[in-house]
């Protein structure tokens, strides 16, 4: 075994050899042991449309964590990873790359052009794979999925026929939100509502007898075309006269009825609406109960149809200027006003969606919702953070039947056939005979259906499903799903709607929250904005564990963070800062070195004895910290632990016996620094795993990889809460010794007096036990401890700390008169600042006409030289002090 490593760490040369180094070791497969107890994750699939973004990065660092942890633990850990069709969203990417050779899918045909999105999901496939490694991801490769192969479309064909022989799948006219670019239906929550500034036009719609007019109101002019009645409330004493008798719709002139329907809200504009069950899904529901007519006057394409007369052919935002310019002609318009609304777009294309009225497929939501609702309020499956559960519920207690086709050739095909003879038949295998008829002219529905349909089925037929399979019986249900809270009502409440219906059992036990990563001015990522970091440039230029480490110490579950380049290269430092200290540690055991046992009974050293303190607490806070899902707080915990006590304190404490003349202090200080370092790397190895097994492997350790050695336990005979007090107390005077130092500018390694009067016994027997600690930390020349010290040294700086007084002598040091003086003019200079940058805040001119970043950042100026001065002003004090004693 080679101890010593490179005097650099660089990530670029270690990262990809040491994930080939697990692959050939098999250590991420699961190993399907029914006497161990299993957990396991399924992937979030990403889309086989691109590269893995920012986000990804996030996700998969999270689950990786949580997987590498588990399987230390002795699990029987499984991540299942996949990838998703992505039906319209892959579509259109593949159309605009046929666009580029003057092609259109209707040029190639079904057939052909499918034959181009699997070549596409083949490329795409393996750069996002490739990717996820480089990211470090342990999944079991052995077990990769995707929505469309084989055993997923099995389990989708046998989900939709199964619905459907229940009557939860339903075909029928319906408004459903049409997309004009994507030529694509879309369920509710594929559509992102804005609001916009839009009109409120009020026209007059004639009585067909007599003098008069009703007036309307609405945002969407063309699509009075289509009218087949006007509806007020039944309690509206305006038109209650009214009620049964007929309007004319202007501009066809076309006798419509007047109808009551508690829908309508008596306060918004006149109390009166138009009806247009064809194209607004609440006219629909007015036109269902009073038996209306359904005309669609807006095609498919959002052009004008032939039922709207002369408009026809007209895009639906023409044909509105050029209704309200008609309707003025004929005096019908009332009035214009200004009138800001929601306006629904297309989550993929951002064009403005059509409520349509088409034939599709729907599923009935609300006899799949009630389980779902009582699994989660029953705590089977639970949120983290808690206050997504509410998130959960307000849309799954409201919800609506769910259209499920999609007018695309990418996906999943609706398995229905349609005779002439006019039947539909659902069946789980291709047809090619009517069983009614005996006919052959079978026609297979066109559609496709919703990528989320196949996602919401990914927890079991991932492992399996419909077949009883060995996996599916031992890893499901699974652990936990880790997530966004953008996906909940797309993805994880439709699964657990799925997995209740056909596992009788909840998919998963928790449900692990994350926010987004945002830029640093806490904008969303994104293309258009062009703030976008891609992980892949991270990991080039610092390695994944750098990417890794930033995200994790940044994530709070459920809450969004900020990228940052500071944090990046905060995380960088703290790798280099364990490469150095293993560095150290392993040049000082040597060659052939082997760590024996430490025993607790023997020669410790009151360092030794607090480290290992500090080690066991900090494998219970980290344990305790992961078991909550706050791995935010354990990156934290442990990085606290490595660059303070393990680096900073315990290598410079250990370096006293290990440089010293005692073999057998030598040999234990080596030991103890082996044991640290490498309980230490285990506790690392989730967060930063190639780091810490390239260093382990290099390591006298047992086992032959650290990504499945044991995760450490807290052990009872390494509280030493005595000792950690006291050299708690220590570390606080040697820092007080140190700032003193500081303040005078006194170089690390210069020796210097220092005289210590402990207040109490206890602080006493302290000091003088580690008198050699803080001699070696403090770099003193010469300590004094005297408790009975009557007379305060001259000329000297002093601090006081819980149970001592610190006196630093600074004669010899320092030129007192010449260190007043320089203070003297920094005070002077540092006023002059505070009051220059409060003035040019004071300047009413400067704030009106400033951007907000340069007022802010003059305000952090004003702050910084407050504080500064406020620094100075109280050495230049002490100085002057010392210099009277």
């Amino acid at each position: 075994m080679e101890t010593s490593i490179s005097k650099v760490y660089e990530p670029q040369k270690v990262e990809d050899s040491r994930y080939d180094f697990w692959i050939k070791g098999d250590y991420f497969r699961a190993e399907g042991d029914p006497s161990k107890e299993t957990f396991t994750i399924v992937i979030p699939p990403p889309n086989v449309t691109g590269t893995l973004h920012m986000g990804h990065a996030l996700d998969n660092t999270l689950q990786d964590i949580l997987i590498r942890w588990k399987r230390m633990q002795g699990f029987d850990t499984l991540w299942v990873p996949g990838s998703d069709h992505a039906g319209i969203a892959t579509q259109i990417k593949v159309e605009e790359h046929l666009l580029e050779e003057g092609l259109s899918r209707y040029d190639l045909g079904r057939e052909k052009f499918l034959d181009r999105v699997w070549e596409w999901k083949e490329e795409y496939h393996k750069r996002i794979t490739n990717q996820l490694k480089k990211l470090g991801v342990s999944c079991d490769w052995s077990r990769e999925r995707f929505t469309m192969d084989e055993g997923c479309t099995r389990a989708v064909r046998e989900v939709f026929v199964s619905l459907y022989e229940k009557d939860l799948i339903y075909r029928g006219n319906y408004i459903i939100n049409w997309c004009p670019r994507c030529h694509t239906a879309l369920s509710d929550i594929e559509v992102e509502h804005e609001d916009e500034n839009g009109t409120l036009t009020y026209m007059k719609y004639p009585y067909s007898q007599g003098e008069g007019y009703v007036m309307v109101a609405t945002t969407r002019p063309e699509t009075m075309l289509g009218d087949t009645a006007v509806a007020v409330h039944p309690g509206d004493e305006r038109y209650r006269g009214l009620i049964g008798k007929n309007v004319i719709l202007p501009l066809v002139n076309r006798e419509i009825p007047v109808v009551a329907d508690e829908f309508v809200d008596p306060e918004f504009g006149s109390g009166a609406v138009k009806v247009t069950p064809a194209h607004d899904p609440n006219d629909f529901m007015i036109g269902l109960r009073h038996n209306l007519e359904q005309m669609v006057v807006i095609g498919d394409d959002g052009k004008m149809t032939d039922k709207a007369g002369k408009y026809q052919g007209m895009d639906r935002y023409h044909c509105r200027e050029e209704v309200v310019k008609d309707l003025e002609s004929l005096g019908l318009i009332v009035k214009v006003d200004h009138h800001e609304h929601a306006v629904g777009h297309c989550q993929r294309c951002t064009t403005v969606i059509e409520p349509l009225l088409s034939k599709q497929w729907f599923v009935k939501m609300k006899p799949l919702a009630e389980p779902a609702i009582t699994a989660v309020k029953e705590g089977r499956t639970q949120f983290v953070p808690s206050r997504f559960t509410k998130t959960y519920l307000n849309w799954v207690e409201n919800i609506r039947d769910w259209c499920i086709s999609r007018q695309i050739w990418w996906g999943h095909r609706v398995p229905a056939w349609y005779c002439p003879c006019g039947e539909t038949i659902v069946s789980r295998t291709d047809l090619d005979t009517c069983p009614q008829c005996g006919g052959r002219e079978l026609k297979q529905d066109p559609d496709v259906l919703d990528t989320w349909f196949s996602s919401a089925l990914w927890p079991f037929s991932t492992l399996g499903w419909p077949d009883e399979t060995l996996d599916l019986t031992h890893f499901f249900p699974t652990n936990v799903l880790v997530t966004g809270y953008d996906i909940i009502y797309f993805w994880v409440a439709r699964m657990i709607f799925m997995s209740l219906q056909f596992m009788n059992q909840v998919p998963f036990k928790e449900v692990y929250i994350h926010g987004l990563v945002r830029d640093g001015q806490g904008r969303k990522m994104s293309k258009s904005l062009g703030n976008g970091v891609d992980p892949l440039e991270v990991i080039q230029d610092y390695g994944a564990d750098t990417l890794r480490f930033t995200l994790i110490t940044g994530q709070a579950p459920g809450n969004d963070q900020r990228w940052r380049q500071e944090n990046v290269e905060a995380s960088r430092n703290f790798a280099n800062k364990i490469w150095n200290a293993s560095r150290f540690v392993l040049m000082n055991l040597g060659e052939g070195f082997q760590a024996e046992d430490i025993y607790l009974d023997g020669n410790l050293s009151l360092a030794d004895r607090w480290i290992l303190h500090r080690y066991n607490q900090t494998v219970r806070e980290i344990t305790r910290l992961m078991e909550k899902y706050a791995l935010g707080d354990a990156a934290r915990e442990l990085y606290d632990f490595i660059w303070r006590d393990f680096c900073d304190w315990y290598i410079e404490m250990s370096k006293i016996d290990l440089y010293g003349e005692e073999a057998e202090n030598q040999k234990k200080s080596k030991s103890m620094l082996c044991f640290v370092l490498e309980g230490t790397l285990r506790l690392l190895h989730p967060f930063m795993p190639f780091l810490s097994e390239e260093i382990w492997q290099h390591m006298p350790h047992q086992g032959e990889a650290l990504i499945i050695a044991s995760w450490p336990q807290e052990d009872p005979d390494l509280n030493f809460t005595e000792e950690g007090q006291d050299m708690s107390f220590l570390m606080e005077v040697i820092k007080s010794i140190r700032n003193l130092r500081s303040e005078m500018n006194i170089h690390p390694r210069k020796g210097c007096n220092v005289v210590l009067k402990p207040t109490e016994a206890a602080a006493t027997r302290v000091l003088l036990q580690g008198k050699t600690y803080i001699h070696h930390l403090a770099s003193t020349e010469q300590l004094i401890i005297e408790p009975d010290l009557e007379e305060k040294p001259g000329q000297a700086l002093t601090s006081v700390i819980n149970g001592v007084e610190i006196y630093l002598p600074l004669a010899g040091l320092v030129d007192l008169d010449k260190e007043i003086s320089r203070l003297g003019k920094e005070v002077s200079r540092l006023e002059k600042e505070v009051s220059r940058a409060a003035g040019k805040l004071n300047n009413q001119a400067f704030i009106s006409k400033a951007r907000a970043e340069v007022v802010e950042k003059e305000k952090n100026k004003l702050e910084d030289y407050r504080e500064k001065l406020v620094t100075v002003q109280a050495r230049l004090e002490e100085m002057q002090k010392a210099k009277i004693m």
